[in-house]
């Protein structure tokens, strides 16, 4: 089992030297430029030079199945966003402190796709930045400082998001304000009884703060928990979670960057198909299909008492680029329908790899929800989790040209988290790649 804390799916530079000259010479000149803290996929890393819809193109013409990448929500280099950012550049990029109708009607458009309780917004440049905002919210407004998050959350790398990352690693200590719990094991049904018992475990760590001196500002919860491995089932498992929190004078924070803008196939929010109603929303990444831009959807009340009496500016956030490029996602996502093609397409992913489970015994736990999907890969004999096959696995993929990564605590859950334009061929294309790894890994 890797260490807990090591980054899933990650090339070992000490096998540098059994690389192929060019990606030896860039990967040694990498090193040398950026330093070890940017890892690079797959034990046979791949020099990507183009992308189109849910392929990548490496310097040799070679496409690659993308079934992994999130940030590009609508497709590579969609035509409509390249468009609407090249159209933007060459007529204005500025900052908020300007009038801008630009803005405004993008951010009615997004609130509306939001519960009616979130009615005001604010933008930054990253996920990492819209946790940090969030829990100065909620700590402003409550007068607390703790925080409850899953065991094995990741919410940023600023200093703050890092605080409440857990999955970072014994090196990036959690903040002494901060508290974990385990979330819902797999195969659970009932969400009453699978709540009730996650709710029991964040008022225990909710206590355990109070008894240390500290009340607890904000549970933050990733509304699918994928980094703990993918928990998005039975849908509204977190609705006592968010019951406990608010009884506790806490704000629930849903962190959307990875479930949000359709990907879960059943609604726009993760946090909707649990039948809940966050106080704070961060969204990152997908938002401006790679272009930087993030934000944090709030009650209004919160955003007016911390507008008023805190002072933040972002002075790349929401300009005029990144609104260009975030208004073009939500009109492709609109226009091409692509949260019912998600949900269908999820639906025939999910039960094919049921179907390579009942042949494999090493594949278990296949869970999901849209184009976000998990299994587990595990010793047959004992259970117990295998990350060396979930590696074999993911490598073998990569081989066949069909990138997908690793996920959980154990990095033995296979990953699969595609553009959301992939297609039941696509589908199909990832099922029989699959079928051929496991028979020679597992």
């Amino acid at each position: 089992m890797p260490m807990h804390g090591a980054m899933p799916n990650s090339f070992d530079p000490t096998r540098v030297d059994a690389l192929e000259p060019r990606a030896r010479e860039l990967v040694t000149r990498r090193r040398r430029l950026l330093g070890p803290g940017y890892k690079l996929f797959y034990e046979q890393p791949i020099e990507v030079v183009r992308g189109e819809g849910v392929h990548l193109f490496d310097a040799d013409g070679n496409a690659y199945l993308d079934a992994y990448n999130n940030v590009p929500c609508v497709g590579h280099c969609h035509p409509h966003v390249v468009e609407a950012i090249t159209r933007q550049a060459g007529t204005l990029n500025s900052n908020t402190r300007y009038l801008a109708e630009p803005l405004l009607d993008y951010a009615e458009r997004l609130l509306a796709t939001h519960h009616d309780g979130l009615g005001s917004i604010m933008l930054a440049c990253s996920g990492s930045e819209a946790t940090d905002l969030a829990l100065r919210i909620a700590r402003h407004a409550s007068g607390a400082k703790g925080v409850v998050v899953t065991a094995n959350a990741y919410h940023g790398v600023t200093a703050a998001a890092a605080e409440v990352s857990p999955s970072l690693g014994a090196n990036e200590p959690l903040g002494v304000h901060v508290r974990t719990v385990l979330p819902p094991g797999p195969g659970e049904t009932d969400p009453v009884a699978a709540g009730d018992a996650f709710a029991l475990r964040v008022e225990e760590a909710i206590a355990d703060l109070h008894r240390h001196g500290t009340a607890t500002a904000a549970v933050l919860m990733d509304t699918l928990l994928s980094s703990d491995g993918l928990v998005p089932d039975p849908p509204g498992f977190l609705r006592p979670v968010v019951d406990a929190a608010h009884a506790a004078g806490a704000l629930f924070i849903a962190d959307e960057v990875q479930a949000g803008f359709g990907r879960t196939g059943a609604a726009m929010w993760g946090y909707q198909r649990h039948g809940i109603e966050p106080d704070l929303v961060t969204m990152g990444k997908p938002m401006g299909n790679g272009v930087p831009i993030s934000g944090v959807a709030a009650r209004p009340e919160l955003l007016e008492r911390f507008g008023n009496e805190v002072r933040y500016f972002n002075t790349f956030g929401a300009n005029s680029i990144a609104v260009a490029a975030a208004t073009a996602v939500l009109d492709v996502i609109e226009r091409d329908d692509l949260v019912a093609q998600v949900g269908d397409v999820g639906e025939h992913l999910r039960s094919g790899l049921a179907g390579l489970a009942r042949e494999h015994p090493a594949l278990r736990n296949v869970r999901g929800a849209g184009l976000y999907v998990a299994a587990d890969l595990v010793d047959p004999a004992t259970g117990a989790p295998d990350a060396q096959a979930t590696s074999r696995v993911v490598n073998g993929l990569r081989e066949r040209r069909v990138l997908i990564s690793a996920a959980g605590a154990a990095a033995s859950a296979l990953k699969v988290r595609p553009p959301l334009p992939f297609g039941h061929d696509h589908a199909d294309q990832l099922l029989a790649a699959l079928a051929d790894v496991l028979a020679d890994a597992c």
